[in-house]
């Protein structure tokens, strides 16, 4: 990941000292569970357990020659442990310490990660409480629909983002899983009772039954949840991109002191940081195809998966951390303007209404659906042509007459439509 997008966390787990430690505490447990049956004397698994340790640069010595990373890391292991290093990497081939150890720095990124979206969450929910009887315009298409509320819009994004956290947490429980099985994942070399020591002490489940590697099902279920939660950010930082469109501008993403929109007009106030969020979201969901097409490998494996994981695991962590954490940011200092959400619910002279007024008329008229439906749109046709009032429009109509005014008028009040705001936000008692 460029520097730019990169997050501290992620830079820690991610990193090739994380990586080479990982490896090492995958190898240690196996010494361990092999001391535990007397191959490996415990006089040798001191001497392992009090010298073990890796030297990163006399490991790339060793892979210019040997052109392989495990073999130098094992390499580079044994020399500082001296004799007793003979056994490190006992019955081992080289995916039962990197898969094992990948399950673990997976699960250490998808927790903080989680973590991560949680505390976005919370932001989102704490908005959604505090606008919940703010009213503001509903649109399909893009186009003005029924009034509804910009907490009730955001609640929307809360449920949403709940479900990305348990998509994540469980496809990051289905990826604690190690695997000890050898070769082509018959314990030709190791038998089960070892991986089950190793995973125990790692807190990983053994993989119930492995080839060469742990089977790429559970990573791209990981990565695609990944994609589906970037999917999720992206609608919500489209909503704001689109509410902060001058001719709506009814919320507005942090602009700070000094900060410029515009090389060439000073009057400009971007949604920069949701349509990055947005770009990234794209990348997330490439990624999450590249993840799909590393299940199908040859025969027990092949290694057309490894390159592609080095770059996307990482990638993909850091971009899901980075957008909850500029999300979040965005949300935190969101400009709210509930005055301008007034005034553009009035944009239209009452259209958002017909739908109500639609079905009264068919209830208290006795008319058809079609015949009801022709009224209503003439008149809305002619508030869309004539900027009058619908209000006015059907006051004026020789075929109302018998409807009392203030009949109609209260059609056109908007506690209709926010009546039930309350019980949506029941559902989620958390809230308050």
């Amino acid at each position: 990941m460029i520097e730019r997008y990169e997050t501290q966390e992620m830079r820690r787990i991610w990193s090739e000292e994380k990586r080479f430690d990982l490896w090492l505490q995958v190898e240690l447990a196996v010494c361990r569970a092999w001391a535990r049956d007397g191959v490996i004397p415990q006089e040798a698994l001191g001497e392992i357990e009090a010298k073990a340790g890796f030297d990163i640069p006399r490991i790339r010595e060793i892979e210019a020659v040997t052109q392989h990373d495990v073999i130098a890391f094992v390499s580079s292991v044994a020399e500082k442990i001296g004799e007793a290093g003979r056994y490190v990497h006992l019955g081992l081939t080289s995916s039962d310490v990197i898969d094992t150890a990948s399950s673990l720095q997976l699960c250490q990124a998808a927790d903080v990660l989680l973590e991560e979206l949680q505390s976005l969450r919370r932001s989102v929910g704490a908005l959604a409480s505090t606008h919940r009887l703010t009213p503001c315009a509903g649109r399909t298409h893009g186009i003005h629909a029924e009034p509804t509320t910009f907490g009730l819009k955001l609640l929307n994004h809360y449920a949403e983002l709940g479900r990305d956290h348990a998509r994540i947490a469980a496809a990051t429980e289905e990826m604690r899983v190690g695997k000890i099985s050898g070769a082509v994942g018959t314990y030709g070399n190791c038998p089960p009772h070892i991986e089950a020591r190793v995973c125990e002490e790692l807190g990983l489940r053994a993989d119930p039954v492995s080839t060469q590697i742990i089977q790429r099902d559970r990573h791209a279920a990981l990565v695609g949840a990944l994609a589906v939660m970037g999917g999720s950010l992206e609608r919500l930082a489209l909503e704001i991109r689109h509410l902060q469109r001058t001719e709506v501008l009814e919320a507005l993403e942090p602009f700070g002191k000094g900060q410029k929109g515009s090389s060439a007009m000073p009057h400009k106030k971007n949604p920069i940081l949701c349509e990055r969020i947005c770009g990234m979201a794209r990348l997330l969901r490439g990624y999450a195809g590249t993840a799909l097409e590393n299940i199908a490998l040859w025969h027990e494996r092949d290694i057309s998966h490894s390159s592609v994981e080095r770059i996307l695991w990482p990638d993909a962590f850091h971009l899901g951390h980075y957008m909850l954490r500029t999300l979040k940011k965005v949300l935190d200092g969101l400009t709210v303007d509930r005055e301008r959400m007034s005034r553009n619910l009035d944009l239209t002279h009452g259209l958002l209404f017909s739908g109500r007024v639609l079905l009264e008329l068919i209830d208290r008229l006795g008319i058809s659906r079609e015949a009801a439906y022709a009224l209503v749109q003439e008149q809305a046709l002619r508030c869309w042509e004539e900027g009058r009032p619908l209000l006015e429009l059907l006051r004026e109509d020789p075929r109302l007459q018998g409807v009392r005014r203030e009949d109609l008028e209260a059609l056109f009040q908007m506690d209709h439509f926010t009546r039930y705001v309350g019980e949506i936000f029941s559902r989620f008692p958390e809230l308050g």
